[in-house]
């Protein structure tokens, strides 16, 4: 049997073994009445985008790297939702990555690449219940909470982000909570993708859990409390953390045009041997000019997230990012995650047609530490070696997109964006202006 299939049969059984029936006697999860719509849906999309970048990694007009190049990303994903009975639900998706005319190496994750993958297994899950009252869901499915600044998707990515989970969803007319323990899900080239629950030979033994509670109980915002914990084994003495949070969402239709945005999150645990203590949060304040033609919003925000000012020292006070969707919220070069950095943001949205979004962000970055590392948004690579000496001026990004529907179904997203070189890269090596062009198709059905 091919190690595909042994993969496949191994996710199966942890399927089936997560679900045990009801105890003799005990109520079952709430009926709900089949939709009259067809119980067999299928999915398909497909999405390209071409990409220019020049000196986003290095920062280097004199350095031909592979990565100072153009290339083409391509996703093929085909899908199916089944509702066979009013209380259980099938979905499946297998999904198809590659890049294309690149001069790096088409491997994921390396050197930037998003890489190929061959079709593989995407979405599996099973649902009972009535997701509107009492549910749980079982096998490989996505994990979004809030503004996603900790646990989301990253569909900008080619591949994306999938969990291998078990999750309990309960909800009420003006509240509802998730309970869900997970591992996610790793891209691997040449085999079938597998989590630390499928595979046997990786001693990591990752299992990310959390609790998230979400109320409209004050009735102009959202409100959100959680709880995250994340375990891994085999990194240096192992990591063991707890991230507890809370999120404030203002709502500009109850709020005369006015919206706002409060997050706030703690870290305390171990981190690689380490003792973590940790913090960052995330303040924002906009207004939407609803009643005008063209809806613009005009929005002010900044974010910060905790640096380690002494790598020698026992401690680490770096926040960690966990697994954020980090492409919108810091800047489209995806040169920032939400550690060790100040991210001040003035943001100008528009419509100037129904069919048609044009947004203008402008972004001031500065490095919360310099005895800590400029972390990229996967929240590892680091731009530069520490250099505690060096200026905390990371630089300014400006984002321009225009985001149109062309069709029902079709979508098209254009891009730029220039990130203009502060002290901090000058202090520590090559301090080039840095170019990020992109045009990006979308078809759904």
């Amino acid at each position: 049997m091919s190690s595909a299939s042994t993969s496949i049969c191994a996710w199966l059984l942890l399927l089936s073994s997560s679900l045990s029936p009801l105890p003799a006697g005990e109520p079952s999860a709430p009926l709900v009445e089949m939709p009259n719509e067809d119980p067999l849906k299928f999915n398909f999309h497909a999405r390209v985008r071409g990409e220019w970048r020049e000196n986003v990694f290095d920062f280097n007009n004199r350095v031909d790297a592979p990565t100072d190049d153009t290339w083409l990303l391509h996703r093929l994903r085909i899908g199916l939702e089944w509702q066979a009975l009013p209380w259980l639900k099938l979905t499946l998706q297998g999904q198809d990555v590659r890049e294309s005319f690149s001069d790096r190496a088409d491997v994921p994750n390396q050197m930037g690449a998003e890489g190929d993958d061959a079709f593989d297994l995407r979405l599996a899950s099973l649902e009972f219940g009535d997701p509107q009252a009492l549910s749980l869901k079982a096998g490989r499915q996505i994990l979004a909470y809030g503004d996603e600044r900790l646990v989301g998707p990253l569909e900008w990515l080619n591949f994306s982000r999938t969990f291998d989970a078990v999750k309990l969803h309960y909800q009420q007319e003006s509240w509802w909570l998730d309970a869900f323990t997970s591992s996610v899900v790793r891209i691997h080239e040449s085999h079938f993708n597998t989590s630390d629950w499928l595979d046997g030979e990786n001693t990591r033994d990752q299992i990310f859990s959390g609790l998230y509670f979400s109320t409209t109980a004050i009735p102009v915002q959202t409100t959100d409390l959680y709880a995250f914990h994340l375990h891994e084994e085999g990194l240096a003495a192992g990591t063991d953390f707890i991230t507890l949070g809370t999120r404030f969402k203002g709502d500009p239709l109850k709020l005369a045009g006015w919206d706002y945005t409060f997050e706030l999150a703690g870290q305390a645990g171990q981190v690689r041997g380490q003792d973590l203590r940790a913090f960052a949060t995330h303040l924002e304040a906009g207004y939407n000019w609803l009643q005008t033609p063209w809806k613009p919003r005009l929005a002010l925000e900044y974010s910060y997230g905790s640096g380690d000012g002494d790598a020698a020292d026992g401690k680490t006070g770096t926040f960690q990012n966990l697994f954020p969707t980090n492409h919108p919220p810091y800047g489209f070069m995806d040169t920032l995650s939400w550690q060790n950095m100040h991210n001040l943001v003035l943001r100008l949205a528009a419509q100037p047609h129904p069919k048609i979004k044009t947004t203008l962000d402008l972004h001031g970055f500065w490095l919360a530490d310099t005895g800590d590392a400029w972390y990229r948004a996967n929240g590892t690579t680091q731009v530069r070696p520490i250099n505690g000496s060096a200026s905390n001026q990371a630089g300014a990004e400006l984002d321009f997109t225009i985001n149109t529907k062309l069709t029902a179904h079709l979508d098209m997203l254009i891009g730029y964006s220039r990130f203009f070189a502060g002290q901090y890269l000058d202090d520590t090596g090559a301090g080039d202006d840095a170019h990020f062009g992109y045009l990006m198709l979308t078809l759904n059905y």
